[in-house]
């Protein structure tokens, strides 16, 4: 797995899977649970990662959308 973006922000993290999947790239958000332990407040990024092999397809996607990766 690779990260390619990091973010607080639940919207652009929807964004950025939703983008991905119309591509037919896997995702998986890494962290996603740490809100429960947060409560909620947005002070720890969650990660999204793709497979290894989908890393330059999905940074290339993101970067057309004019979305900045990690």
């Amino acid at each position: 797995m690779r990260v390619i973006a990091t973010t607080t922000d639940p919207v652009r993290l929807s964004f950025l899977r939703a983008l991905l999947a119309d591509a037919g790239i896997e995702t998986i958000v890494l962290d996603a649970h740490i809100s429960a332990v947060e409560g909620g407040i947005g002070a720890f990024p969650r990660r999204l990662a793709v497979l290894a092999e989908d890393e330059h397809r999905a940074r290339a996607i993101l970067a057309e959308a004019g979305e900045e990766t990690a």
